[in-house]
Formats: C-alpha cells, sequence, structure tokens
C-alpha cells in the first residue's frame, strides 16, 4: 500500500459527518486538507480590549491538563493551553483540525508525523517545539505521579523527534481514538505545557498552568475567583480579543443568574436546568445548548455491601422508571437512556434502542424478581451521596430514593460539600451516588476509562475482564463497523450486569449577557474565549 493509499483509508475510516445535533469523533480528509504547507507568516497581532467576568459554578481541581478529568476545569485550561488538534463546531459538523500541529501527515496506519507551528512560544517566554510536545506526550503516557489520561497514549510506543518543529509518533497497532487523545480539550493527552513550567513549580503546576493559549494564567484566589490576561503573543491573527477574563467562582447557580440580570457578571459556564425557564424569560442573555455526548447514571459500589451482589445491582437498574426521572430530575429537558453511548455519536448510537431490547429500561416486575433472588432478603440500607452540584443538583437522589423502596431499598440521602462528595467518591467511599460523564467525542472514552477493570475512573470497582478485551479489540480497528459490534457486546455486559444503572442523555446549558458577542458554540461543554469581545 503507497503512502497515499493509508492516507486514503485512514481518511475515509477515521471520518464522520454530523447532524445538527451530533458530537462525533471524526479525522481523515478534513484534517488532512486543513494541512498548511511552509512557515508561519507574521501575526497581525490584536488589540485587546475588555474583561469578560464569568461565573463557575462547579468544583475545579487542578488547572494541569493531565491530572483533571473535570469539564469545569477544561473550560478554563482551555484557555490557557493548546493541543496537538482542536475541535471546530460550524453549528452542523464538529471536526478535529490542526492546532499546534500545522499538518498532520501519515506514512502508514501506524506512523504519523506533525508538523508544528513555527515561532509559537509558550507564556513564559519558552519555545513551543517537538521537544516540548515530546516532553509533554511522555509526562502523560509514563510520567509520575500517573495521569488518569495515560491510557490514550498506551500504544504509543516511540516518539522521534525529526527536526526542531517535526515529530513522529509510532503506535503498536492502528489507533482509531488518536484525533480524540490529540485534542487540547477533551481528550487531554495532547495538550501541550510548558516543559520549564512543570519543572519549576513540579506538583504545583495546576495552580501555576503556563500554555501557549489565548490567555495567560495570572492568579487562583480559593473560593473566589481565576484570572487571565491576554496573551500578546498569541499565534491566531487577531486573537484573543479580551484583554482580561475573571472567571468568578459560585457556588450557587441562583445567585449566579441574580448577577448576571444585574449585569454583575457577563455569563454562566453552565446553567442548570431549573433555571433554563428564567433565562428564556429574560431578554438582555442568550442560552446555548443542546444534548450532548453523555450519560447520567446512578453509580453502586460494587467492592462492598450491599451493591456486590449482581442480582440487587440488576434490581436497581430496573425499578428506576426513566421516564419519571426526565420529567421530575431534569425538567423533560433531556433524553431517557438505555446505555451509554448517547444519541449525538450517530455512527455509533442505535436509532431503535428502545425497541431492540438491548441496555436497561423500567420494569418494576422484572426488577422485584431480581430482588427475590438478592442475598439479603430483608431491608437493605444503604446510603446515597450527594451534592448541589451537576446540571439538577439533588433532584435526581430525592426523585430515585421512593423507587427504589419499592423494591426495599431504603436509600439514605446525605447531603455533603462538593469537594467532599469528589474525595469520597474517588476514594470508592460510598454506597450510592449518582453522576453525570460529558463532553464523549467516541465510545472509547465512554466504556474504557470509567469501566475497564483497572480504569482511572471506574470508581465503582466493577470487573469484568471481557469487558476490559472487547474494549482493548475495538481501539485498534479502524472500521466503525466493527467497532461498534464490539462496543455493543461490551455495553451489554455492563447493562446486564449492572455496573450502573443508566439515566439520561442530557443537555448541556451555557448562558451569556448579549452584549458578549462572537463566543462559539462548541457542543462538548467548552468555554472557548478566545473569539469573545464586549460588545
Amino acid at each position: 500500500m503507497t503512502e497515499i493509499d493509508h492516507k486514503k483509508v485512514l481518511a475515509e475510516r477515521l471520518s464522520a459527518r454530523f447532524g445538527r445535533r451530533a458530537v462525533l469523533k471524526g479525522m481523515g480528509a478534513g484534517i488532512l486538507a486543513a494541512s498548511t504547507a511552509g512557515t508561519m507568516p507574521s501575526i497581525a497581532r490584536a488589540q485587546q480590549s475588555g474583561h469578560l467576568r464569568i461565573a463557575s459554578i462547579k468544583v475545579i481541581d487542578t488547572l494541569d491538563p493531565h491530572f483533571t478529568g473535570f469539564l469545569s476545569a477544561i473550560q478554563i485550561i482551555n484557555n490557557i493551553h493548546n493541543g496537538l488538534l482542536k475541535i471546530t463546531y460550524d453549528g452542523s459538523e464538529v471536526k478535529f483540525e490542526p492546532d499546534l500541529a500545522e499538518s498532520w501527515d501519515l506514512e502508514d496506519d501506524k506512523t504519523h508525523v506533525f508538523k508544528l507551528r513555527e515561532g509559537v512560544k509558550f507564556h513564559d517566554g519558552t519555545p513551543c517545539d517537538a521537544e516540548a510536545v515530546k516532553f509533554s506526550l511522555l509526562r502523560v503516557k509514563e510520567g509520575e505521579p500517573k495521569s488518569p489520561h495515560a491510557w490514550k497514549l498506551a500504544l504509543l510506543e516511540n516518539i522521534e523527534i525529526l527536526d526542531p518543529l517535526t515529530i513522529k509518533l509510532s503506535f503498536s497497532q492502528p489507533y482509531a481514538f488518536l484525533p480524540v487523545a490529540l485534542n487540547g480539550s477533551t481528550g487531554r493527552a495532547g495538550t501541550i505545557v510548558s516543559p520549564a513550567a512543570v519543572q519549576k513549580y513540579g506538583a504545583d503546576y495546576g495552580r501555576n498552568p503556563v500554555g501557549t493559549g489565548p490567555f495567560k494564567f495570572v492568579s487562583w484566589r480559593e473560593n473566589d475567583a481565576i484570572e487571565l490576561e491576554a496573551n500578546t503573543e498569541y499565534f491566531e491573527p487577531g486573537l484573543p480579543k479580551l484583554e482580561k477574563v475573571t472567571f468568578v467562582l459560585m457556588n450557587e447557580a441562583s445567585t449566579a443568574l441574580a448577577a448576571l440580570m444585574a449585569g454583575q457578571i457577563d455569563g454562566m459556564t453552565d446553567c442548570p436546568m431549573q433555571l433554563v425557564d428564567q433565562v428564556d424569560a429574560f431578554p438582555n442573555a442568550t442560552l446555548y445548548g443542546e444534548i450532548e455526548g453523555n450519560y447520567t447514571f446512578v453509580g453502586m459500589n460494587c467492592q462492598r455491601s450491599p451493591f456486590d451482589d449482581i442480582n440487587l445491582r440488576r434490581a436497581v437498574a430496573w425499578a428506576l422508571d426513566r421516564e419519571t426521572i426526565v420529567k421530575q430530575a431534569y425538567f423533560g429537558r433531556a433524553r431517557q437512556a438505555y446505555t451509554p453511548i448517547s444519541p449525538p455519536m450517530t455512527s455509533f448510537y442505535d436509532p431503535d434502542i428502545a425497541t431492540s431490547g438491548r441496555g436497561q429500561w423500567f420494569d418494576l416486575e422484572k426488577a422485584k424478581e431480581y430482588r427475590a433472588k438478592a442475598a439479603n432478603q430483608g431491608e437493605v440500607e444503604a446510603t446515597y451521596m450527594m451534592a448541589e452540584r451537576g446540571p439538577v443538583g439533588t433532584r435526581i437522589a430525592q426523585t430515585v430514593a421512593p423507587m427504589l423502596a419499592q423494591i426495599g431499598i431504603k436509600a439514605n440521602l446525605e447531603l455533603i460539600e462538593p469537594a467532599a462528595w469528589i474525595k469520597r467518591r474517588n476514594a470508592g467511599d460510598f454506597d450510592l451516588y449518582d453522576f453525570e460523564w460529558v463532553a464523549d467525542l467516541d465510545p472509547d472514552e465512554t466504556l474504557y476509562p470509567e469501566f475497564r477493570s483497572d480504569g482511572a475512573w471506574n470508581f465503582g470497582g466493577w470487573v469484568n475482564t471481557e469487558f476490559d478485551d472487547l474494549c482493548a479489540q475495538a481501539q485498534v480497528l479502524l472500521d466503525p463497523e466493527a467497532r461498534k459490534e464490539l462496543y455493543y457486546k461490551a455495553e451489554d455486559l455492563l447493562m446486564d450486569e449492572a455496573g450502573i444503572a443508566v439515566m439520561a442523555h442530557m443537555p448541556i446549558y451555557k448562558v451569556f449577557s448579549n452584549k458578549v458577542q462572537g463566543f462559539q458554540y462548541i457542543p462538548a461543554d467548552l468555554v472557548n474565549l478566545h473569539t469573545v469581545s464586549l460588545g
């Protein structure tokens, strides 16, 4: 097979068309055509003005892209850093395009050559070159402490620097997930950080991030604000437009909305569903949002009593009335889920899932049958850990608890502070909780890191080696149909053993004052501000 044949095959197999409400990974012709030759042209420097104040109402753990799993953090990180690739959205189609990579060439289906933009510098003045890219990729792949994104580069065998601006990545097998892994938005493994800053700050890099992005980090005042300022040397001509950005850290969404309506802030990174009607009725703000690549679920601790009992978990899965949950907890704005793979993944989502017999759905009689098989036939008490976080706060727990009571499970609702909630979940110190995985662009990130036996985010501790093998096989296939078949089998195992109980696919909302101009909505829970100005 010639080089051009390799390009054609990968372009066809890794590309995808996206519907109006679709978010799906894709590479191929679009990204190859976006490659540009030659050196970087002189940049038309932007004249920055304006100070944007935007409320962030979710917990932010770190501003280190290689160690966060929080989209609330990525919303800020993505304004400070760049990836080798980026995702763009034109209102109908999501694409992967070069970012720090000026071009992407393919020697064969396992060898990728990236040519970097010339003249790009980190905010500390050091060069963003092939050495910096190699440093960042190795930091993710084999650094200590271990990055939760290391799995995304597990197939990476060798990194070769061909010249100061050219780097060759060799993989052990073809890797369909690579475009997602190497983007600086949701992928994070391909986000490039300053080696000098990492060496200077060590474990504190997450409080002192240094990237190449449109904005520089200035300060992080705990429980107050994160301040950014314009990178006047940014490589995209005419950007950024703003002089300063302040992410105002606010615990209460209702307080944030009141501040927006009073003109004290200019936007909200997240707008919970219970506030959407108020925003719709407010003439001076614009709401952005649609169903994105996500799923919500009730998590159960599979490693300890009582939910180490597969029949009790199955009883929970079948006892959840998803229609009621959508209406009451999600204000009728979400869509019932049967499996984790979401509707925006059009090439992988089964449009007939509701009648296919696959997945989980409400069947109280079936739930009672499984409950009758459970080891504990008396009333089971379980602590349901909840927090005022996420799109709907505690509404899910309050809606689900009566459903569990119908099968003899007394869910004791425990309201705790969000940071403590995260700490306990990550440590496996829970019986029940609910959560949402968002901004998924490919089934691999929907399933593999969350549910493989040693997955970085497998907080419930569900273990199934057949599931692990199916996901590993799907990672190295380029044929979407073959991948889909394997992911469906993996999903079927997860749903049958009730590693989780899925609930819904939900819209994600953001809101900005009408004086905010140029915001480019991307349906992956991003808040990219490089094109924003204040009118």
